[in-house]
C-alpha cells in the first residue's frame, strides 16, 4: 500500500512539472486537481496501457521500442480526456509532455527502494 502511493505521489510530481514547462499543460484545481489526474493517469496505465502496447507490439519492436512514447501520449491523451481538471493543446504538446512525466518518474523512481 505505502509503495502504491509512493508511485502515485510519484506521477503527481511528473504530471507537475509537465504542468509547469509546457504552457498548454493546463491542470485546474490545484494540489487535488494533480492528485485526481494522477489517479486517473494511473488507472489508464493500469487498464488500458498494456492493451495498447499489445496491439502495437509489431511497430514498438520495429522502431526499438521508441514507439513505446506515443503509446504513453494515447495514455496520457485518453486521461485528458477521462478528466475534466487535464487540458492539453494537441498532440504533439501530449507527446512531449508523455516525455517528461516519463523522465521524472523514472528519476524519482530511482531513489524508491522496489518492494
Amino acid at each position: 500500500m505505502r509503495s502504491a502511493l509512493i508511485r502515485w505521489a510519484i506521477l503527481t510530481a511528473g504530471i507537475a512539472v509537465a504542468a509547469r514547462l509546457f504552457e498548454g499543460v493546463e491542470v485546474t484545481g490545484g494540489f487535488w486537481g494533480y492528485v485526481w489526474v494522477a489517479a486517473v493517469l494511473g488507472l489508464v496505465n493500469a487498464l488500458v496501457k498494456p492493451v495498447l502496447i499489445l496491439l502495437t507490439l509489431p511497430i514498438t519492436v520495429i522502431t526499438l521500442g521508441l514507439f513505446l512514447l506515443v503509446v504513453n501520449a494515447m495514455s496520457l491523451a485518453i486521461a485528458d480526456w477521462l478528466s475534466d481538471t487535464l487540458a492539453i493543446d494537441g498532440f504533439g504538446l501530449t507527446l512531449l509532455a508523455a516525455l517528461v512525466i516519463s523522465i521524472v518518474s523514472w528519476l524519482l523512481s530511482s531513489f524508491v527502494p522496489d518492494d
